[in-house]
């Protein structure tokens, strides 16, 4: 692995990576890994295929997301002629994305926290992308019930959807099923896309127009690890979240 920069930000250190074999570009914030893209700007990380695989099946033209990393997903949206709009706190991810991760100059980057964003934006989307962290852990405020009733002011009614990265430990981990539990209290129809039985694990939760969605396939292959990307995603499965409560409650859990 070779270190292609290095930058001190008021929000964590940033490292470029580069892997000497295949060439792909890794962005690591805080030691933490959070992008990695072929030397063409498509991802080489199998949930931001899988969700990429889902907007494609949802038909979406007009997408937000919140958070950047290497913009790999906005990348490859742009590319098939989806209007996009990322919003992350840190200016500097914006510039390490366009100079080293293929992030068109065309996609639309705006400065700001992500509540703050939809607070002031009134445009509503498509689909609004949640893949915002601070180190390991999503932000409180962006996982606050509070955020998620936000986001469905700025979805189109009929056809709007949600997703976001969920970030798992490993099957006793119930952060997905808090936050598809929260989802629940705002959305009538929410799912949860996971690989059971896998450690460290990127989670999908999505509310909104998801009740027809099936598991997404492997559509923009990279021109390294296509197979690995592939064989990640016949993995997902959609199934029943469930947050334990106190005895004195019932549990709650949503169909899948």
């Amino acid at each position: 692995m070779i270190r292609v920069a290095k930058y001190h930000t008021d929000f964590g250190n940033i490292e470029v990576l580069r892997a000497k074999d295949s060439g792909s570009f890794i962005y690591r914030q805080g030691g933490c890994y959070q992008s990695e893209c072929d030397p063409n700007g498509i991802s080489v990380v199998p949930y931001i295929h899988a969700i990429f695989g889902l907007l494609a099946q949802a038909e979406v033209s007009d997408v937000l997301m919140i958070g950047c990393g290497g913009g790999s997903l906005g990348t490859m949206l742009d590319r098939v002629g989806v209007r996009v709009t990322i919003v992350d706190i840190n200016p500097k991810a914006f510039q390490i994305a366009q100079q080293y991760f293929g992030l068109p100059r065309g996609v639309h980057c705006c400065t700001s926290d992500g509540r703050d964003f939809l607070r002031a934006d009134r445009h509503r989307y498509d689909a609004i992308v949640l893949d915002a962290y601070s180190g390991r852990r999503i932000p409180d405020h962006l996982c606050a019930e509070t955020f998620f009733g936000l986001a469905q002011t700025r979805l189109k009614n009929s056809s709007g959807m949600l997703i976001g990265n969920v970030h798992a430990r490993h099957d006793l981990d119930t952060m997905p099923d808090r936050v598809a539990a929260k989802l629940s209290n705002i959305w009538a129809n929410v799912r949860l896309l996971d690989t059971r039985g896998a450690s460290d694990r990127n989670a999908l939760v999505m509310a909104g127009k998801v009740r027809d969605l099936v598991r997404p396939m492997l559509l923009v292959p990279p021109s390294v690890g296509a197979d690995e990307i592939a064989h990640e995603l016949s993995l997902l499965a959609f199934r029943p979240w469930h947050v334990p409560r106190p005895a004195a409650q019932s549990a709650g859990q949503g169909a899948s």
